[in-house]
């Protein structure tokens, strides 16, 4: 599934976070979108989900505009994780299971309770994230570790083929950070977007970037030609050194 954006314009608090934006998100690709804090990238990103209107220019899915889905199909094909879950403050006695069956509501028709096919796919996607044994705990009792794995198991049990991940491995260590990256580009044919922090990451997971640099101004492309040393430093604000790594190019403060 294919998501695509053109002339898009989209301002935040007087600021702009990217003017006339002009991409193509092919299908089965892996964009990480990057910037400095408060660059605008989680803006562009609920933008992209249909979720805040932008200034100017459409979102397309698949040639279609996204505005004119309606929400429930639009669910059915694309999903969103955002940056911080709230489903441990809104709903604190939930279980973990109950909170990964959210996921299967845009395939459930208004009368229709989950089947006993939804509540497997919900236990196969909690042991898909390392947490099997949690299904019955309350979220409140979950460290924030294991909310983000949480919030990942239900965008795995709702089964879309869009994803947009908002920075997916902020709370984890770096083993987690790995196992859920190796988990997502494992997903057979489905699209990723995600708001990364750490470029080195991106080198090795993702296939495309998208930079937005401020007032504006951003760049998009394969991730072999949008990421030097050069680009990085104006991109941060910070001079960036490299070296050799076995995934690529590792990039590091200098």
């Amino acid at each position: 599934m294919n998501l695509s954006a053109r002339e898009l314009t989209v301002n935040i608090g007087g600021r702009c976070v990217c003017h006339d934006l002009q991409i193509d998100i092919e299908s089965g690709s892996r964009w990480a979108i990057l910037g400095i804090n408060g660059v605008g990238k989680t803006t562009l990103l609920s933008t992209l989900a249909g979720l805040r209107l932008p200034k100017g220019g459409t979102v397309l899915i698949d040639a279609a505009p996204l505005t004119v889905l309606a929400p429930r199909a639009r669910a059915r094909c694309l999903g969103l994780m955002v940056q911080e879950d709230s489903f441990h403050l809104s709903d604190p006695a939930a279980t973990a299971l109950e909170i990964v069956l959210l996921g299967r509501l845009p395939h459930l028709d208004w009368w229709q309770t989950e089947s006993a096919r939804d509540t497997t796919l919900a236990h196969t996607a909690l042991a898909a994230v390392g947490l099997p044994e949690i299904a019955d705990r309350c979220v409140a009792t979950l460290s924030g570790g294991e909310r983000r794995r949480l919030a990942l198991a239900a965008l795995l049990a709702q089964e879309v083929p869009l994803c947009l991940l908002d920075e997916p491995t902020s709370h984890l260590d770096m083993h987690q950070q790995i196992a859920l990256l190796d988990l997502l580009i494992g997903w057979d044919g489905r699209t990723l977007v995600m708001t990364l922090h750490d470029v080195n990451l991106a080198v090795r997971y993702c296939t495309h970037a998208l930079l937005l640099f401020g007032d504006g101004e951003w760049c998009a492309g394969n991730v072999s030609e949008m990421l030097s040393a050069e680009v990085l430093t104006r991109l941060y604000r910070h001079p960036v050194g490299t070296v050799s790594g076995p995934h690529g190019t590792l990039y590091f403060p200098a």
